[in-house]
This record gives structure tokens, sequence and C-alpha cells, in this order.
């Protein structure tokens, strides 16, 4: 597992791919029956794939969220909603990402591996009513970095339930996409702004390898307390350093 000590804390990374499904994504999958554009989310596949290949090699641990719905529709939100914005009708039109169901299953191309983990998720947030927090702590991650679709919808929601629960959060910009672009735009402002950081997988990649390296040979601490001060103006963090 990928683990860093910096000055008095530990970072912990685990990544979080939010629901990257057949439903959502696939040409054949509901989304596309219904006509919706999934366009965006395709994009973001083959960064996804980079993002998953570079996590694996250096082993920060994977989680992957599957939106589910049963058959029976026990659990559409119209039997808990009165006021229910029309966005949400998708579900009365086609099934959904039912459980067990092909429309369900991430999709191929970014198939969990044996050693990744999989949670099952009945509503936007990956928290709510799941095991992924628990799972967490059983590994001591502290940070999570996140990606996956919507931006604005069930990726926001997951980060933010993160954030309030205590851990630090990132977002890849690249590897994460909405229907709407608009809203795309207003996440990854609001996240930047108010709860981590928004960078690219280069970005991401280029950070990971500076924490690496900080082991892999002599890096004099004044040298470290630079590239720490140049991180926190870069993405405009309180420096941690000025107020423990």
């Amino acid at each position: 597992m990928f683990s860093k000590q910096l000055g008095k804390r530990t970072v912990n990374i685990a990544l979080v791919v939010v629901d990257m499904q057949n439903g959502f994504v696939s040409p054949e999958g509901s989304y596309a029956k219904l006509g919706m554009n999934i366009s965006h989310y395709r994009t973001i596949i083959p960064n996804i794939q980079k993002l998953l290949d570079y996590c694996r090699e250096i082993g920060i641990p994977i989680f992957y969220t599957e939106a589910v719905r049963e058959a029976s529709g026990i659990d559409l939100l119209t039997h808990v909603h009165i006021l229910l914005p029309k966005s949400r009708e998708e579900t009365h039109l086609v099934p959904i990402c039912i459980r067990g169901t092909w429309d369900g299953n991430t999709i191929d191309e970014l198939k969990p591996a044996a050693e990744d983990h999989l949670i099952i998720k009945r509503r936007d947030g990956a928290f709510q009513d799941t095991e992924l927090r628990m799972w967490l702590q059983s590994l001591g991650v502290n940070t999570l970095v996140f990606c996956g679709v919507d931006t604005s919808i069930c990726v926001e929601t997951s980060l933010r339930e993160a954030f309030n629960l205590g851990y630090d959060v990132m977002l890849i910009s690249d590897a994460t996409a909405s229907g709407n672009q608009q809203h795309y735009t207003t996440t990854l402002e609001r996240v930047g702004n108010y709860y981590g950081i928004v960078l690219n997988f280069e970005r991401f990649k280029k950070m990971i390898d500076g924490m690496r390296r900080i082991d892999a040979t002599e890096v004099r601490a004044e040298e470290i307390d630079k590239a720490l001060s140049s991180f926190c103006e870069e993405f405009g963090l309180l420096d941690i350093r000025k107020v423990l």
C-alpha cells in the first residue's frame, strides 16, 4: 500500500472509481437507449485506464462503486420522495443498472482486478449504507482520490461525504465527466475552493512521483519544505505546517 510520511502527517492514499458501469457508459447501456448523451462519459475511459494502471503499479488500493437497483423496483426514488426533479424520471422508462445484470456491471475496459474492492451502493453517495468507510479504516486510508461519473452527482456527493468524514480528497479532472458541462465545471470549482484539490492525471502522477522520490534519493529537508510550500500555493491550500 502507498504510504508517505510528510512532516508530522502520514498520507495513505486510495482511489475511488465511481459508477463506470455499462448502464451509464456503454453504447448498448440503458442511458444510451434512453437517448442520453454519454459521449463525455466515454472520453474519460483512457485516462481512467492510465490512472488504474499507475495506482496498481505503485500499490495504491482501488475501490470501485456500482450503483444498482432491484428488478422489483422496491428501491425506486418515487417510494421515498414526493418532490422529485424530472431529471430523475429515467428510472421509470427503462430499468437501469439492475443488480446482477450486465447493465449494472463495470465496463470491461475498466473491470476490477482480483485485488481491487467493489462497493455496491443504492444512492448517490459511496458511503451511505455501504462498507466503504469500514474497509478504508481497515487499511488506514486517510486520503481519497476520486474519478468516474457523474462529476456533479455521484462523484461530488461521494467526495463531500468523504470530506465530512475527515478524509482528505482529490478529484482527477480529466478522469471524471458530466452529462452537463456547466455542472462539471461548477463541481471542479467547488471542490478546489472548499474541499480539496483538483488536478489532471499527469499532475497527480507528478505529485506522487515527487513523494516517492523523497525516499528513493537523498533529498534535503530544505528542498522538501520548498516543494511543500510551492504545492500549497499552486492549489490554494492552507499550509498545515503553520497551524499545527
